[in-house]
């Protein structure tokens, strides 16, 4: 499908153009992401490529996505909000031209413009990876004061609350529909949090950020890669890869009334189970699974795995040899 949608509080988007004959796509293309997120209108360059998921939530939208070379403007006619627009370039470049000045944005750059002043996104020969994002001015100003001195400055994205909003923003678009309201009303606190210490949010709001936006988004950046990594890691090696102490790391899990270690090994046996109840793998031994897991023990993997799914991991594959 070229488009599929989710509606509710939380109604999401996935455009697809590749499934759409050429000379719908670009008007697909207005339709979907130029009235949902950013309002604005879209004039290809050349052929027209885009695969973007796109969410609309209260007071804010988030675009992620690759797409192909567009002359993107927001004129007088389409401008119905005061809100801020974020564009990232993860991938490729961009030249924005927005207040009298020209700025490019380029591989691992950030750009925010105002939402209700005229402006024009250039995306150069190449197309482009990023992550657009609409913030109500209403909800953030609180949090930033006056906008005007982080407008059509470049925010570098290789560290900081920067880093740490892009990685969160990229976990919550992965974990999709699958999140509660009240998951993304949390959510969207977070972002708020996390984008006003990138623009310098006010002293105040930056102490309360540092301790709500901050300390989520580090513990579910942690987390994804924990779980990519089926919980085969060190704490010095999360804390190498995040530039964090492993005490701190610990305390991050402690603060949620649990410990990494029981995290990891929850994410352990949750890989040990998936082998088990795959029939690919039933001509491997259990012993050679629980290896795999990270487990060097075996008497402790069955122990522990008896304890987490009220059954033996050979009960657990012969249900599933069975069914």
């Amino acid at each position: 499908m070229p488009v599929t949608a989710t509606m509710g509080p939380t109604a999401s988007f996935r455009l697809m153009t590749d499934a759409l004959p050429e000379r719908d796509r670009v008007e697909v293309m207005r339709e979907v992401y130029g009235r949902t997120v950013l309002k604005v209108d879209l004039d290809p360059l050349g052929p027209t490529h885009v695969d973007m998921q796109v969410r609309a939530l209260p007071g804010l939208g988030i675009a992620t996505g690759t797409c192909s070379e567009f002359r993107v403007h927001h004129s007088t006619s389409l401008i119905d909000s005061d809100d801020l627009v974020l564009l990232v370039a993860l991938d490729g470049a961009s030249v924005m031209k927005h207040r009298g000045r020209e700025e490019p944005v380029g591989n691992g750059q950030a750009l925010m413009m105002s939402g209700e002043e005229v402006g024009l996104n250039v995306i150069q020969p190449g197309g482009l990876r990023f992550v657009n994002m609409s913030f109500s001015l209403k909800a953030l100003s609180p949090l930033i004061g006056d906008p005007a001195p982080a407008l059509m400055q470049p925010l570098p994205t290789s560290g900081g609350a920067m880093r740490l909003l892009l990685d969160y923003v990229r976990s919550i678009q992965d974990a999709g529909d699958v999140l509660t309201p009240e998951a993304w009303h949390l959510a969207t606190t977070h972002i708020f949090d996390l984008v006003a210490l990138a623009m310098g949010a006010t002293r105040d709001a930056a102490e309360i950020a540092r301790g709500r936006g901050v300390r989520v988004a580090r513990l579910r950046a942690i987390k994804a890669e924990i779980t990519a990594h089926g919980g085969d890691l060190s704490a010095e090696d999360i804390a190498r890869r995040h530039r964090l102490s492993a005490r701190y790391i610990r305390k991050l899990f402690e603060s949620e009334g649990t410990s990494l270690s029981d995290f990891m090994l929850c994410q352990r046996l949750l890989r040990a189970h998936r082998m088990l109840s795959n029939p690919r793998h039933a001509g491997r031994s259990i012993t050679a699974i629980a290896f795999e897991a990270g487990f060097n023990d075996l008497s402790y993997f069955n122990r522990a795995f008896r304890r987490r799914y009220g059954a033996t991991p050979s009960d657990v594959r012969a249900a599933a040899l069975k069914g």
